[in-house]
């Protein structure tokens, strides 16, 4: 896929400064890098990575792609130059100072990348149905393939109407589903043809080659499913499509058809992905897909799969459909023709982006049918100067730039991908700068930073003779990246000053001895589902405000000017409500349409949930829990205990909810957010 001739390797005597070194971490920092992103190492001594060796792994990974390119074009490559260049990168990634996503921090330098392409390294794509009258299986398999690889994929539903469901024909044969992705992908792909009456349903399906539940991933990390989740999927499309034999496609049929695979994909061992769904903001039936009174049945059973938003138009009536938000936080917006005329918002109409179709499930990148997109990810609040964040925008760009320089293995995707060269250095503590170096200042950091990357891509892009990027800048929600340093995620308040984070983890977990012996409280869950409750006492350090004490409008206004003075593509922001606002949301949307390209909404709900995600606390709590603390000792410790890649954001993760006894207004995903069954999840860590 990717001919490596030579591995970059960084300088012996420079690693030596950080071997059995570790960085600042956040309260949750290293737990979290243990338990998310850090590689088995060695296998006879059962030992993951410490962070110097994963960021060792980034860097030369990062360093090989551009050395490998510049060799087989025959372009100049400087050594000396280079070293000092990876040299640089290692210290901002050690400091904090910027960091690729978390795939990035998982995957990047690994051989699977070379081997396979880089799906693995990028964020999020999109796709759209507008074609399926001509490839009616294509972009079902689309998602089904990139979510396997832990691209969380967005589509819109304008395939409707557009083919009629047909009776499938049984072919009297057998089909032997292979086991792998590909093999997965196949079966779908003959079974949904089949239903379009471009193939025959095999009169038999012989799962028999799929390894058996709980083997090892070997290539991509993670635990063998079995064969139960691509069964149940093949089961779901029947019960779909079946009794709408000899009746248009409609955009119910292939929201759920969507909703499926993703719910295949996420019990088939990479446990985490992402959907978000984009309909007609007049299509009712689609409105009310997620009514628990009309539909409770398919919503516990796939509907939660996806977040789902409209394709908003400015001058639309937002009273119905705002009132809906109001109530459950569903529809978010998306309005795509601001996002093809413009970059940032500052900049005025271009139309250099034209083509795109829709956005990600996370709403921060612009993107064409078939495209995925790459982020990285800065902390402009642990910077001291604006020249010195523009340096680390320098490397977190270069990052950014290089994952472009490898293909995909889908062909489609390239074509679009080679072309665009669509990247996204993010920010996460957005607040937490405010705070710390003022909002006018803030502004003035994004204003020339921007500035500043379209200047080194210019550069930069004429060394590796590629294509400028057709946008470059965004703000993710962020997920457990922004653990690692111990920032607010993405464009977010904090919960409060002083808080317990909770995190559930296995009660076979390798990590719960260290846990314990060094200090932190851990509780058996209340709701039987065999993991322990983890209490870890945090300090906001640039605390102003909770999130409970910001209006709507101030947080919409914050979306406005980032996408006015840092993102050509688009901000990702999930703004909270009290119940007094709610009425105010469809006069925000009529007010702000000409500012944004994106939003969504979450009501702020009271509650007492036993072992809630974020508790607050007093100051004095805070420090009597930190006096007990000692530090976290994971040496010699396999903490490998599921490698999945994501969406990198907890607003656009979906999940299998536990089934909790009496208790089923809750549910928990792996970061451990609270959410109710059907509704956005609130953005956060």
């Amino acid at each position: 896929m990717f001919q490596v001739r030579e591995h970059f390797k960084l300088a012996d005597g420079f690693l030596a400064q950080y071997r059995g070194q570790q960085p600042d971490w956040g309260p949750l920092g290293y737990i979290t890098f243990k338990r998310t992103y850090a590689r088995v190492v060695d296998q006879e001594q059962n030992r993951t990575e410490e962070y110097w060796e994963t960021v060792r792994r980034v860097v030369e990974g990062c360093y090989t792609i551009q050395m490998n390119h510049c060799h087989a074009l025959k372009l100049p490559w400087k050594p000396d130059k280079a070293q000092r260049s990876a040299q640089e990168m290692f210290k901002l990634m050690w400091d904090f100072k910027f960091l690729p996503p978390g795939r990035g921090l998982w995957m990047m330098g690994s051989d699977y990348i070379y081997k396979r392409g880089s799906a693995a390294l990028n964020n999020c794509a999109f796709v759209s149905t507008d074609e399926i009258d001509t490839d009616f299986a294509e972009p079902f398999c689309f998602l089904m393939d990139m979510s396997m690889l832990g691209v969380g994929v967005a589509f819109d539903t304008k395939g409707a109407g557009r083919l009629n469901i047909q009776d499938p024909q049984i072919g009297e044969y057998t089909h032997q589903v292979e086991d792998s992705k590909e093999g997965w992908c196949d079966l779908i792909r003959v079974v949904l043809n089949a239903y379009a009456g471009r193939a025959k349903k095999p009169a038999h399906i012989d799962y028999s080659k799929i390894r058996a539940m709980g083997a090892p991933i070997q290539t991509f990390g993670g635990i063998a499913p079995g064969p139960g989740p691509i069964i149940e999927c093949i089961e779901n499309i029947a019960k779909i499509l079946g009794p709408r034999a000899g009746h248009a496609i409609s955009s119910t049929d292939i929201t759920d058809l969507m909703n499926v695979i993703g719910k295949c994909v996420v019990s088939g061992g990479v446990r985490r992905t992402a959907e978000l769904a984009l309909g007609d903001p007049t299509d009712t039936e689609y409105l009310k897909l997620k009514d628990p009174k009309l539909h409770g049945d398919k919503l516990t059973a796939w509907r939660w799969a996806s977040n789902n938003s409209v394709n908003a138009e400015e001058g639309m009536d937002y009273s119905k459909v705002g009132a809906q938000t109001a109530k459950n936080g569903e529809p978010g917006y998306f309005w795509k023709e601001t996002a093809q005329a413009y970059g940032r918002l500052k900049d005025g109409a271009t139309w250099a982006d034209e083509k795109i179709q829709g956005t990600n499930p996370c709403a921060e990148q612009s993107l064409e049918s078939y495209e995925i997109c790459n982020l990285v990810e800065t902390f402009p609040s642990r910077h001291e100067t604006l020249e010195e964040y523009k340096r680390t925008l320098k490397f977190a760009y270069l990052y950014a730039k290089t994952v472009t320089l490898i293909p995909t293995h889908n062909e489609r995707t390239n074509a679009i991908m080679l072309r665009n060269r669509r990247i996204g250095l993010s920010q996460s503590g957005i607040v937490e700068s405010f705070q710390r170096h003022g909002r006018r200042e803030h502004f003035k950091w994004c204003d020339n930073g921007y500035d500043y990357i379209g200047k080194l891509d210019k550069i930069y892009s004429s060394w590796l003779c590629i294509p400028e990027s057709v946008k470059k800048t965004s703000v993710k929600p962020s997920g457990t990246v922004s653990l690692l340093p111990g920032v607010t995620p993405g464009i977010h308040y904090a919960h409060s000053e002083y808080y317990h984070r909770t995190i559930r983890v296995d009660k076979t977990s390798p990590l719960i001895d260290p846990i314990k012996k060094a200090g932190y409280r851990v509780e058996e869950s209340v709701y039987g589902d065999n993991t322990l409750i983890v209490y870890f006492p945090v300090h906001e350090q640039f605390f102003d405000r909770s999130k409970t004490d910001v209006s709507v409008w101030e947080q919409v206004e914050n979306v406005a000017q980032m996408q006015y003075y840092w993102a050509d593509n688009q901000v990702s922001a999930t703004i909270t409500f009290n119940p007094q606002e709610a009425k105010d949301i469809p006069y925000i949307l009529e007010l702000y349409e000409s500012r944004l390209k994106s939003i969504s909404f979450l009501p702020l709900t009271d509650h007492d949930y036993a072992q809630a995600p974020y508790q607050a606390i007093t100051r004095e709590a805070y420090e009597l829990g930190v006096a007990k603390l000692k530090p976290l000792n994971f040496e010699s410790l396999n903490t490998d205990e599921a490698q999945d890649l994501f969406c990198d954001g907890d607003k656009c993760e979906i999940n299998i909810a536990p089934h909790l006894p009496e208790q089923q207004e809750v549910e928990f995903d792996e970061k451990d957010e609270v959410r109710r069954p059907g509704s956005k999840k609130e953005v956060g860590v």
